[in-house]
């Protein structure tokens, strides 16, 4: 998987050494920026943006997020009741299942409950557990639409066989009796044509039933803030959209908010040969950017350099695929040396393990308007024994 970021920015003049290694540094006015392309579109559209947590949950910057954005969506109970401590705005879940005693939780926590199928809107409904007051939010149903788009296909919601969404080949008009909405998310970091094409496929089987809904949310992965975006024809789309549902339209962007705001921090260990160059770092592709494994992808280095001798950067932990990528460092390799991966603001921080002990990155907020750097965050040990027993 090609990373579709990777622009330095601010970080191009950023020294390294300022910050503590391993370390996630952030960009305020990065993020600002970000937010500000968002606020321009909802205004102009019409259209609603919530900021998926499950991509960047760093609520130091709630109150940043709050003048952009018009509220949050939660993955579970947990992010929920983050949202509702540190954000100030109404909160949309979506889980494939819930529990009872969550769902109990999330009925007072939500503005929308998001059900993954009709079947599970009928059972918590004719639950006489008197703890679930669903009429207290608005309900809805996530579709698949069944049209696989996603560059891999282990990240697409569309795969075959996908768990995320009721396919809307099974949909029919008896499912809409208790909805007061319709979700889709069908993409991964991907651009407008993706979004009309998944739109194409869903219109004609929700359409008969615009009089009844009062939402669709569009769900995430639209990379709007990625400057070949083409965010006039999102604008009209949506539009558009809202015009003929009479429907209020949401976006969930996550991915979008922190999109090339925020770096991570390492440092050489040791440098040896076997048939290549070899690094080890004190970032661990398994411990502090597990994507780079599972996706799999590549994430580009401040610095690389376009011919040279690439070496081959890997963690610290025991696990053998514990391996970054192969690089051109910007200086010849040496024990002691910084460097720093872009675009680890979103999914990277909200991922971190302690697996093998490895030590959790600190996490720094800089702004490159004023060169204001400050901690926010940092770990030692015990952090790794308090998840222990």
């Amino acid at each position: 998987m090609e990373t579709k970021a990777g622009d330095p920015g601010a970080f191009a003049h950023f020294d390294l050494t300022r910050v503590p290694s391993p370390a996630f540094v952030v960009d305020e006015a990065a993020v600002r920026r970000n937010l500000a392309v968002l606020r321009d579109i909802k205004e102009r559209s019409g259209a609603k943006m919530l900021l998926a947590l499950k991509a960047f949950s760093m609520w130091s910057l709630g109150p940043l997020i709050d003048k952009y954005l018009d509220g949050y969506c939660a993955s579970g109970l947990w992010e929920a009741r983050l949202a509702k401590a540190h954000y100030n705005g109404p909160i949309s879940t979506y889980s494939p299942a819930y529990k009872a005693d969550d769902l109990a939780e999330l009925c007072d926590l939500s503005q929308h409950i998001t059900f993954n199928n009709p079947a599970q809107i009928e059972k918590w409904k004719s639950d006489s557990n008197q703890s679930l007051k669903l009429e207290s939010s608005e309900l809805g149903l996530r579709v698949n639409p069944e049209i696989a788009l996603g560059e891999t296909a282990k990240y697409d919601p569309s795969q075959p066989h996908s768990r995320l969404g009721f396919p809307v080949s099974q949909l029919k008009s008896a499912h809409f009796q208790h909805l007061s909405g319709i979700h889709f998310h069908n993409l991964c970091e991907q651009g407008f044509d993706a979004l009309q094409q998944t739109w194409d496929k869903l219109e004609p089987l929700i359409s008969p039933h615009f009089g009844s809904l009062k939402w669709i949310n569009l769900g995430g992965g639209h990379h709007i803030t990625r400057n070949d975006y083409d965010r006039e024809a999102l604008i009209t789309f949506l539009k558009n959209l809202k015009a003929k549902s009479g429907c209020c339209i949401y976006l969930e962007p996550g991915e979008a908010v922190a999109l090339d705001a925020g770096i991570l921090v390492g440092e050489v260990l040791d440098v040896f040969d076997n048939g290549m160059p070899i690094g080890i770092t004190d970032i661990s592709a398994t411990c502090h950017m597990p994507d780079v494994i599972e996706a799999p992808y590549r994430p580009a280095m401040l610095g690389e350099q376009g011919e040279g001798m690439p070496i081959r950067l890997g963690g610290p932990s025991c696990l053998a695929g514990d391996i970054i990528g192969d690089y051109i460092l910007p200086d010849e390799p040496h024990i002691g040396q910084r460097i720093a991966f872009l675009d680890q603001a979103h999914y990277s921080m909200v991922k971190t393990n302690t697996f093998n002990g490895v030590p959790l990155p600190s996490i720094w907020l800089w702004n490159s308007a004023n060169d204001d750097l400050k901690c926010l965050k940092s770990f030692d040990w015990t952090t790794f024994r308090n998840r222990l027993s």
